[in-house]
């Protein structure tokens, strides 16, 4: 089994609670207007990994507590999604999964596999993007509309806590110059620190 992948960034502290591994699916079927990562749209880009092998990539991380499902759209690929994710939680680390649909929705018409990621994550972070509802008062989330759902109890002692606390960016300049971004934060927001970095 393969899984589809944009990118991998193997210790963040912007895509959920503490130090996670960050998993880029490729492809969204979803497509929000105003999305952040339109290029991780297109299912047939990015690249193929084995499934297997990436679960041992991750399980090789030291000091994370778990792994993070975004992109892109995780439940456009639930089968190899739920997989590693069932596979790293059996080893203790967490789960938490984006996505674009609501949980009503993916319980109401989901496959087999779509439950069983539901089944697989400790943390759900449902809805699509709304540019008019564009928020980042709260950690993770780009827009009001979308919820945090706590599927285990790993992390509900979180829910009261999370109101008021503002998402959070990484940048990671690499030796060959090339310039990564990560986490959420809104259009005008990266404007004005990108305009300070150069003046």
């Amino acid at each position: 089994m393969e899984i589809r992948l944009n990118n991998f960034v193997p210790d963040s502290d912007v895509d959920g609670p503490g130090r996670r591994a960050s998993v880029f699916v490729q492809g969204c079927s979803i497509r929000c207007d105003g999305c952040a990562t339109p290029w991780m749209w297109d299912e047939n880009a990015g690249k193929s990994v084995d499934a297997d092998v990436f679960v041992e990539r991750i399980l090789n991380i030291h000091g994370i507590e778990g792994v993070t499902f975004l992109g892109g759209e995780p439940f456009d690929q639930s089968e190899a999604v739920s997989y590693v994710a069932k596979a790293v939680r059996k080893k203790g680390l967490s789960v938490v999964t984006f996505t674009g649909r609501t949980i009503e929705n993916i319980q109401e018409t989901g496959s087999i596999t779509d439950v069983d990621l539901l089944k697989n994550t400790d943390l759900l972070i449902d809805g699509p993007f709304i540019k008019t509802l564009a928020d980042d008062s709260r950690p993770w989330v780009g827009s009001s509309n979308q919820r945090y759902i706590f599927l285990s109890y790993r992390y509900k002692a979180l829910e009261p806590l999370l109101s008021g606390i503002a998402n959070k960016l990484e940048i990671r300049i690499f030796p060959d110059g090339r310039v990564f971004a990560n986490g959420l934060i809104l259009t005008d927001d990266l404007k004005k620190f990108v305009m300070k970095l150069i003046n």
